[in-house]
């Protein structure tokens, strides 16, 4: 299956460094000015031109970060295309396959093995579609591109650094088209601050090390803030005649005080009495519901799509024996076009949305709850038609 991270780079995680070099104008012009920086930053001037030297524009990149429909599917019907019963028996056979190693991720830093395998398999189908862009080319094309510069040169500089260790060829390394590297889809950045030698080879190789990648991605979720051994997301159920105001990622309240509530775990025990925990709807108060815990968040550091996280982190759950979630019966979704017609509505009333996208992302969502409570209707932050329509 086509990687899901190239599919989602419109969403990559982290503070964004701000742009080193004017975006736009003759590509050329561009390369040169990004050398001319590199060399202003203390990189050897052999070396610059070196790393440089192949650069070239991918228009194939642009299209990609174009083609951004996969985030208008809504959660349910996003997280059945991509969570197979063929990825669940083999995320299983992995782990069998290199328990040594989740056994040290677990030691290490407190991970649950179904966290890392879900990313493993998401991305890169447990390394077996890593991409095949230039990331060279994929990197220097959207740091070009005046779209989000400012999170992608400092990428460049990062690729330099590694190909300055040896670590990177220009002409020859390839991943997903927005310039992840390896099984579990890492930019040049990430690599250098969190990349892990788990083989003991004196290498990162996080394209052919299976122990590379899934401790190097356990040091980055722990570098995002990963809460040792607690927990992230867990199915529950809700009374009918909840207080959906209540609900929603702003609104975290302990485990306790949900259970006065009536809100009831569906399997297993619930996290510690005292944890916070945000009760999630993602397709509202008639679909699935979720306990997002701390370690929830984290995956917003990785990863900013409301429906790749949820999806995400409830695989992870389901690979560690989770019950298939309850779907309900949740009102229709709105499509694209309603979607960015209900986000210009919703900015024409002060809200920040986050850009007119046709994505219901956490600040659209954040907004639809705003203003169901002002209108009266169930505050679940699920846009229906007559959300719309009373808009």
């Amino acid at each position: 299956m086509k990687c899901l991270m190239a599919a989602l780079a419109l969403f990559l995680g982290g503070a964004p460094a701000a742009a080193e070099v004017q975006c736009g104008g003759a590509f050329d012009d561009f390369a040169g000015a990004m050398a001319s920086e590199a060399r202003a930053q203390g990189h050897d001037a052999a070396k610059v031109s070196e790393f440089f030297a192949s650069v070239r524009h991918d228009p194939k990149v642009i299209a990609a970060d174009r083609a951004q429909g996969i985030f208008q599917l809504p959660f349910v019907d996003f997280s059945r295309r991509v969570i197979s019963q063929n990825r669940i028996q083999n995320g299983r056979a992995n782990l069998s396959r290199h328990a040594a190693t989740f056994d040290e991720v677990q030691r290490t830093y407190g991970i649950n093995p179904g966290v890392l395998l879900a990313f493993w398999a998401l991305e890169t189908d447990y390394g077996a579609v890593q991409g095949n862009f230039n990331t060279l080319n994929a990197l220097m094309t959207l740091s070009h591109d005046c779209r989000r510069p400012e999170l992608f040169q400092p990428q460049i500089f990062a690729a330099l650094e590694l190909f300055e260790r040896g670590d990177f060829d220009p002409l020859r390394m390839t991943g997903a088209w927005a310039g992840e590297i390896g099984m579990v889809q890492m930019l040049p950045r990430d690599i250098l601050e969190n990349g892990v030698d788990g083989d003991g080879d004196g290498k990162v190789l996080l394209k052919t090390s299976v122990p590379d990648a899934l401790l190097s991605g356990a040091a980055m979720l722990r570098s995002l803030g990963w809460r040792a051994n607690e927990p992230w997301l867990q199915e529950v159920t809700v009374p009918n005649d909840l207080d959906w105001s209540k609900t929603g990622l702003d609104h975290p309240r302990p485990v306790s005080e949900w259970g006065t509530l009536g809100v009831q775990v569906r399997q297993g025990p619930p996290g510690p009495v005292d944890l916070p925990a945000s009760l999630i709807l993602p397709q509202g108060r008639n679909g699935p519901a979720f306990f997002a815990y701390p370690n929830f968040h984290v995956y917003f550091e990785w990863n900013q799509s409301f429906v790749y996280v949820t999806t995400a982190a409830y695989f992870a759950t389901r690979l560690e024996g989770a019950l298939i979630y309850d779907a309900g019966n949740p009102s229709p979704a709105l499509d694209g076009d309603q979607v960015q017609l209900l986000q210009e509505r919703l900015m024409a009333r002060g809200h920040d949305v986050g850009g007119i996208d046709g994505i219901l992302g956490a600040r659209t969502r954040a907004a639809v709850q705003a203003e169901q409570q002002r209108l009266g209707l169930p505050a679940d932050a699920w846009p229906t038609a007559e959300l719309l329509s009373a808009l």
